[in-house]
């Protein structure tokens, strides 16, 4: 049997499907791409929604699993946003070192392994993900809470122990605030040159 369109009826309701969830990605996409510079924004959203979500494992003191499985996530999402995109050590076998050792060697600027925008939505939806999560019962796996912290805290502390060294032993700093800031040189204006 075929629609009006030529079209055989079997394929007529997955294409409008389609159709939809083509739509409503294009309009998800829209709205990450316009959130994209308002970073303040973004972040105190991120804040809401992880506060919900505490708020939600307090209330009903379960699904210490769900957040310590979310703990581990961010956790190796802070370690790539820390990191930078080559890593020096392996840059250094390969090509020899790269970083500026010296005032006047290249500058080279930091480029992340994960940028912030990824971090930002990896966390956003890794929150949303548990948040759900916390709904079915079949999640909520009986353990001892303090055992689940401590260890958090313990790998936590040695996993930026070990960054932060990294850092160190290769001079660079993942964040852009209290860095010097260059500004190119004044073009002389016609009057200037003229008086």
């Amino acid at each position: 049997m075929e629609t009006g369109g030529g079209e055989p009826s079997s394929g007529f309701p997955f294409s409008i499907v389609s159709d939809w969830t083509q739509s409503v990605s294009r309009r998800y996409q829209h709205l990450l791409d316009k959130s994209t510079p308002h970073v303040l924004y973004r972040w105190i959203g991120l804040g809401a929604v992880a506060a919900i979500y505490v708020l939600r494992v307090a209330y009903i003191q379960g699904f210490y699993i769900i957040s310590y499985g979310l703990g581990i996530y961010i956790l190796n999402l802070l370690i790539a946003f820390l990191s930078p995109q080559v890593d020096p050590e392996i840059q250094e076998i390969v090509d020899g070192p790269s970083l500026p050792t010296r005032s006047t060697d290249e500058f080279r600027p930091f480029v992340r392994r994960l940028p912030e925008f990824k971090f930002w939505y990896s966390i956003t939806k890794a929150f949303c993900i548990a948040f759900i999560m916390t709904f079915f019962s079949a999640f909520d796996v009986p353990v001892f809470w303090p055992i689940l912290l401590f260890y958090w805290l313990v790998l936590f502390f040695m996993t930026m122990k070990r960054q932060i060294l990294h850092m160190v032993k290769y001079k660079y700093v993942p964040f852009s605030f209290g860095k010097q800031r260059y500004t190119g040189k004044k073009v002389a204006s016609n009057d200037e040159m003229s008086s």
